[in-house]
């Protein structure tokens, strides 16, 4: 049996589900069945396993059994326009609650109700608005922590979460403390298994992110992201990962901030690439106009800011690019959740990761304990990696376009740690170790070199095997402050390049 999201040109689809989503439906209704009417459970599901498809089937069940009506509370516009489609293709008569309704003359005539959790707070609160038989409480992308305030508004009704990450928004109102229980379903790795989602390829690139600050919300802060992620080195590593991994794919480029999204776009813009860009100051037409154009160019690119994180399906996407950095375990796996819908002959998927996150975090596809940290989240978030110790901990490898151009003499064997270590037991002062290092570069470049003018163009292209070389070697050395390795990489720079003088 097959079911798709996908619902074109307003044409109401009829759905079926997979053997899956019916066994976790049966484990929620067993639940519904048992508990008492004001029973708050959690349903977890990877982004792209068909949460909407399987509370749509809930809801139509519900109904028929129980003679109540049903509220479904989300809170992007968007979302509620796909879910009540999505219920229609279910038989569901529904109705949405947006901004243009003030009250509800007409509400006998539909058996739920589909609101933005703002819109139907304030219609509450003004008592403009009074919902009536309502028996089951359905909330999408429940770990935002807006829906909390609606909670007292439907006391008496069964409440039914759903989320790929059942982990708060806000680390001070953990997900523990508003819902009784949490039923999980199949895995990432399940899913992939089974020919339900499309495998990530990740690729990552070392990224120092010392000058990156973090927030009151525990996340890293806009302007500290900003300052980084629009700095010259990071855009032309940008530009140079994309180049190297993902050139003529669908690409979605996630960025932490409206600035770096639009230099991103001229960045890309420069190098003759097709790219659009996205955030949430644009137009409703803009936004529409924009997200038409990337469905039906095959190598579009397109760069945003949080806003396509959810609500938000284009199964055609081949690679993802998380230029930013992130300390959130639900947008981690929301942004690489955009590529992860199988289609056509599509089976996986690339990701470039510009931000540690995949080594902060790890694999999307690995096991996680989400009853663990449903029930622990305080532990979780306490135990997160540092970043200076992912970064301490980075191996750089050299992409394979660089190989190709070094493919004389393979720039795979030397450690600068082991470098350090050798030049102080022969009782050398440690600074040998970066003569050492230059000397080996200054061999490598000239062996693919056909005079200076190639050797000093080839000679850029090491600037991060000899960042990483430098920061390497400053951890051996215990001095590691910004004024000290921006110092020695202009030395080591400039003693590479006087290297080649003479040797042509």
């Amino acid at each position: 049996m097959s079911s798709t999201l996908e619902i074109e040109n307003q044409k109401i689809v009829k759905k079926s589900l997979y053997d899956y989503q019916i066994a976790d439906l049966n484990r929620i209704f067993d639940v519904l069945e048992n508990a008492p009417d004001n029973y708050n459970l959690l349903y977890q599901l990877p982004t792209g396993g068909g949460k909407t498809v399987i509370f749509s089937e809930i809801v139509r069940r519900y109904i028929k059994k129980h003679k109540k009506k049903v509220v479904i509370l989300t809170h992007r516009i968007e979302l509620c326009k796909q879910t009540s489609k999505v219920l229609h293709g279910f038989d569901v008569n529904n109705k949405i609650i947006n901004s243009k309704v003030k009250e509800l003359p007409d509400q006998d005539q539909y058996e739920c109700f589909v609101a933005m959790v703002e819109t139907l707070n304030n219609r509450l609160n003004d008592e403009k608005l009074k919902l009536e038989d309502i028996g089951l409480v359905i909330i999408d992308e429940a770990h935002y922590n807006s829906f909390r305030k609606l909670f007292k508004f439907f006391d008496n009704c069964f409440i039914l979460g759903v989320t790929a990450t059942p982990l708060s928004s806000n680390i001070k109102l953990p997900m523990k403390d508003n819902y009784k229980e949490l039923i999980v379903g199949d895995d990432i790795s399940t899913l992939i298994k089974n020919g339900f989602l499309a495998t990530a390829d990740v690729y990552n690139y070392d990224v120092s992110l010392n000058s990156l600050k973090i927030g009151i919300n525990g996340d890293y802060t806009v302007k500290s992201s900003e300052a980084l992620y629009t700095n010259a080195t990071m855009q032309g590593k940008l530009l140079f990962a994309y180049e190297e991994l993902s050139k003529g794919k669908k690409t979605l480029i996630f960025n932490n901030g409206i600035n770096t999204s639009k230099e991103v776009y001229y960045t890309f813009k420069r190098a003759g690439y097709n790219v659009r860009h996205l955030d949430n100051t644009s137009s409703k037409q803009d936004r529409k106009d924009i997200l038409k154009w990337f469905k039906t160019t095959p190598d579009g690119i397109l760069t945003s800011v949080s806003i396509l994180t959810t609500g938000f399906d284009e199964p055609s996407v081949d690679s993802i690019i998380l230029n930013r950095a992130t300390r959130s375990l639900t947008l981690y796996f929301q942004m690489i959740g955009r590529g992860s819908r199988i289609h056509k002959n599509k089976s996986e998927f690339k990701v470039i990761d510009l931000g540690n996150n995949v080594i902060r975090f790890g694999p999307c596809s690995q096991p996680v304990d989400w009853q663990h940290i449903f029930k622990n989240p305080d532990y979780y978030l306490e135990n997160l990696r540092l970043d200076e110790d992912i970064e301490r901990d980075f191996i750089y490898e050299m992409p394979d376009s660089l190989r190709k151009r070094f493919k004389k003499n393979p720039n795979d064997t030397f450690d600068i740690k082991i470098e350090y270590k050798n030049v102080i037991r022969q009782g050398h002062k440690s600074m040998k170790a970066i003569e050492n290092s230059i000397a080996q570069h200054s061999k490598l470049v000239i062996a693919n070199s056909e005079d200076v003018f190639e050797a000093r163009d080839l000679a850029k292209l090491l600037h991060d095997d000899i960042c990483y070389r430098i920061k390497q070697y400053c951890y051996c050395i215990m001095n590691s402050t910004k004024n000290y390795k921006d110092w020695l990489l202009e030395e080591y720079t400039r003693k590479l390049r006087l290297s080649f003088n003479g040797k042509f």
